[in-house]
């Protein structure tokens, strides 16, 4: 579990990073469970998956990420609120951790990045006054293949930029977070990070779960059914109607 140190760093940087916190073993079953959920047909009202545009082929549409998968795989149920996973985030927050929600980031070559922005300024103060995200490494994640790049020490601030849009980079500074398989960032929905695109040969997969505390509720359900109504996973999108991803 984590120790004073670590407790200590989180609390300064707005994040930690913990090397191989999954071994090999654990993380070929992640593997396996993630070909698995790629692997399911798309129905409306279940997990939820979204495509984009290849940056490499603009006729090519590309796996974006998946969503909601949870309530439909009972490994990665038991993974992610059970107490090697929550256990840390409880810790991290100091109080009981609720799992809020679950998704992976797939980025295959010439997938695009993320601008930089806050997790609450998509409006997830809503839901509670503060998040905790686990990002867990399925593949290494470089600055070639875009990787998780983040902001030490400026959670302290508050929000920093305008609510559902994304920050200017000149904000702040970012540093460049490099993670091996069985690799963990955990990050508070304060600290301002960004990712680049993909644009080497092949894709990385790497899984984001989000926990808030569980004093403030289990709001995982009422999220992910206000997500389906303003950006529903393609299969359930509406034809000729323009869907916008905002931050």
């Amino acid at each position: 579990m984590l120790g004073s140190k670590a407790l200590d760093d989180f609390a300064r940087d707005g994040y930690l990073v913990v090397p191989a916190m999954f071994d090999s073993g654990r993380m070929s079953t992640v593997a396996q469970w993630t070909a698995e959920i790629v692997g399911w047909p798309e129905v409306p009202g279940r997990h939820m998956v979204y495509h984009e545009q290849s940056l490499l082929d603009r006729n090519r549409r590309v796996l974006s990420r998946i969503e909601n998968f949870c309530p439909f795989h009972r490994g990665f149920d038991d993974l992610l609120r059970g107490e090697d996973v929550v256990g840390r985030i409880s810790a991290l927050f100091d109080e009981p951790a609720v799992l809020f929600k679950d998704k992976i980031n797939f980025k295959e070559s010439g997938g695009d990045g993320f601008k930089a922005h806050q997790d609450v300024q998509a409006g997830w103060s809503d839901y509670a006054s503060l998040h905790i995200t686990m990002l867990l490494s399925i593949d290494d994640a470089t600055p070639e293949n875009g990787c998780l790049e983040i902001a030490a020490g400026r959670h302290k601030e508050g929000l920093l930029g305008e609510m559902w849009k994304p920050m200017s980079d000149d904000v702040v500074d970012f540093v460049s977070c490099p993670t091996k398989s069985g690799d963990v960032i955990f990050f508070d929905s304060f600290v301002p990070h960004r990712s680049g695109p993909n644009l080497s040969p092949a894709g990385r997969r790497v899984l984001y779960v989000t926990y808030n505390r569980a004093s403030e509720g289990d709001h995982r359900e009422r999220y992910f059914a206000d997500k389906r109504r303003s950006y529903p996973p393609d299969c359930e999108r509406e034809p000729g109607k323009t869907y916008k991803f905002r931050v």
